[in-house]
């Protein structure tokens, strides 16, 4: 009987610069607890901080993960950040091609 995939979710983060991203998606990637980054750079982010408004450019991430691999991967971009409060937003996929999918979950160790 084939093994049940873990659900793939699209993970959602800012970085403060491309250096930074670079190297959250190596690691990521590295140990496994990613099937693919995507690096978005220059990105205007608007937010209350302190309350007061903030702008800043960052650059954005979206994580192709399982929520197996979650756990870890929240523990490695949380080290990784020099964010107070991080943004991590986990989206669950609804849908998608079945091939990807399963490509994401053996890449982030289930086959």
């Amino acid at each position: 009987m084939k093994e049940k995939m873990d659900q793939v979710l699209l993970v959602i983060t800012s970085c403060p610069d491309k250096a930074t991203a670079i190297h959250i998606a190596e690691r990521l990637l590295a140990a496994k607890l990613a099937a693919c980054v995507n690096i978005m750079p220059d990105v205007m982010s608007l937010y209350m901080w302190n309350g007061k408004q903030e702008t800043a450019h960052e650059v954005l991430l979206q994580i192709k993960t399982t929520s197996n691999a979650y756990p870890a991967l929240q523990a490695c971009i949380t080290e990784n950040l020099p964010y107070e409060i991080p943004e991590i937003i986990a989206l669950p996929v609804v849908a998608g091609l079945p091939a990807y999918l399963q490509w994401v979950n053996e890449q982030t160790g289930r086959q």
